[in-house]
């Protein structure tokens, strides 16, 4: 693509659009748009990242999808979106070169690697006198806003969520902002051009209606009584400050849920080695067992324990896990199968059409007792308990393991009490040794 003869040769301002995929209610955006330069949206299909994932990685189809989308929005104003695919320092070190930007303007990202990214990519385009501006978006409260009285930051999520709510005021969205796009006429590339092709799996929409039972029904998965925010979240399709502002009265448990998301993020923020090792480093030290087989039974939702099996091929088939069943399949493999979380936490980071490196890792290590947890290590689900408690009728295991039950169903692979010991005995090593 001649991206020089496509956009001409005014001078403007850069959105560079990242996990914030919408125009409504974007704060990078809106800024831009008040520069008083016209506006060039950028989207840079990251290499980096692209070339560790699946050919039909469904989030890849959602993202070019929602740009697309957008990109015919701006269409009916003489514009669009302009995107690269590559290194980002490649990209934008050919861009500066054909484009007379004055400045960019991009939304805060929060994990190790995008600061890193983000950090090289500011300082080259300040070299070349272009003004950038990050700003807060994803978050209500940005890492380092919600700080304990030593000015240190919260590792326990009560005292976070207490101090978040005393310093929280309501937030309200913003339309988008008067404001010129820059003319920009151009073909959307298609996915198979970036060497990406189609999943079959959809990304559902939002479902604000489940807020109004979400506290009571969240934990039985066969009710489908979740919001399916989570991807919406993570590619910023709405933004946080669209959905409190649209809750309804006593959504506190849902809010919560929320304030759990900028608590993983803060986490991953002022302790970064959380991406490779336990939050609590002593748990490094653990001897899992990290049986290949036993891995793939898991993975595949063959252990003989119906309602983890469920959630596994569930998460297979769909990308989606309801968060209950979440927790017995990572504590299963943790505690159960002594596995080390970082493989269950990979398996996911593969799948999961919602995933955030922060929550991924936050709930990974929650449930495998290595964590910012008080006292986790000895909390070891019971799957056939907790079948029992939140699908008591089977109706979410029937729905993906139908032959649990019978005798076609595979025999569990570990027994519950031996292996809940065996866990217990492996981390009273770890404490006893402090």
């Amino acid at each position: 693509m001649d991206i020089q003869q496509n956009i001409g040769s005014k001078e403007c301002a850069v959105i560079w659009l990242r996990r914030d995929l919408r125009l409504e209610d974007n704060t990078a955006l809106n800024k831009a748009l008040e520069s008083g330069l016209q506006v060039l949206p950028l989207f840079i299909f990251d290499t980096q990242i692209l070339d560790h994932l699946q050919r039909n990685d469904p989030r890849v189809e959602f993202i070019h999808a929602r740009l697309k989308a957008m990109h015919e929005l701006l269409n009916a104003q003489g514009s669009g979106i302009l995107c690269l695919h590559g290194d980002p320092l490649a990209q934008w070190k050919v861009l500066i070169r054909i484009c007379k930007i004055r400045k960019v303007y991009y939304n805060e990202d929060y994990e190790p690697a995008a600061i890193e990214r983000d950090e090289g990519i500011r300082q080259f385009l300040e070299t070349r006198n272009i003004k950038v501006h990050a700003c807060k978006d994803q978050l209500v409260f940005a890492p380092g806003e919600v700080m304990k009285s030593d000015g240190l930051p919260y590792t326990v999520y009560t005292p976070y969520k207490k101090t978040w709510l005393a310093k929280f005021q309501a937030v309200t969205s913003r339309k988008i902002s008067p404001g010129r796009f820059l003319a920009y006429r151009a073909p959307f590339p298609s996915l198979d051009v970036m060497g990406f092709e189609k999943s079959g799996i959809q990304v559902p929409d939002p479902d604000l209606d489940n807020i109004q039972h979400y506290a009571e029904k969240r934990d039985f998965p066969a009710e489908d009584a979740t919001t399916r925010f989570g991807p919406h979240l993570r590619f910023g399709t709405v933004s946080i400050r669209q959905i409190i502002e649209n809750l309804p009265p006593d959504s506190g448990v849902f809010l919560s849920e929320l304030i759990w998301r900028e608590f993983f993020m803060q986490i991953l923020y002022h302790y970064p080695h959380v991406v490779t090792r336990s939050f609590r480093e002593k748990y490094d030290k653990i001897e899992w067992r990290n049986n290949k087989d036993e891995f793939t039974a898991w993975c595949r939702g063959e252990t003989g324990y119906p309602m983890v099996d469920a959630g596994m091929r569930e998460l297979n088939a769909t990308g989606f896990m309801h968060n209950r069943v979440r927790m017995v399949t990572a504590s299963f493999l943790c505690k159960h199968l002594l596995i080390d979380w970082r493989w269950g936490e990979a398996y996911f980071a593969d799948k999961l059409l919602d995933f955030e490196l922060s929550s991924n890792n936050g709930n990974w290590q929650w449930a495998a007792g290595t964590g910012c947890d008080a006292a986790p290590y000895f909390r070891v689900f019971n799957p056939e308990s907790q079948q029992k408690k939140f699908d008591p009728e089977m109706k979410y295991v029937k729905k993906w393991v139908p032959e649990a039950g019978t005798s076609h169903y595979v025999k569990p692979i570990v027994e519950h009490s031996f292996a809940r010991q065996r866990a217990l005995a492996a981390y009273k090593v770890i404490n006893d040794n402090k």
